[in-house]
């Protein structure tokens, strides 16, 4: 279970499982918005103050905001599935 006003792990993993090619414009728009805006709430959220749960996802899905790649990209790119440029 995800913290209140994060998104949903269930939601964000088929976000990321999905390849980019198979996703509408609009779609691709509405994930990056999702992700821009969890990633913005992980940032404002003090660690202290998020579930085991939710630092576990965060440190998964690399929200700690640091300049590498998440588990997930990496996955994505090492099976082709994701940009396997490091666009940060």
């Amino acid at each position: 279970m995800s913290d209140t006003g994060r998104q949903n792990f269930t939601d964000k993993a088929s976000d990321v499982l999905k390849p980019e090619s198979e996703k509408s414009t609009l779609e691709s728009l509405g994930d990056s918005a999702k992700s821009t805006g969890d990633s913005l709430t992980s940032t404002l959220q003090p660690e202290s103050q998020k579930s085991t749960t939710q630092q576990a996802a965060d440190a998964v899905s690399s929200n700690s905001n640091q300049n590498t790649d998440s588990l997930l990209t990496q996955a994505q790119n090492a099976m082709g599935f994701g940009d396997s440029g490091n666009s940060r």
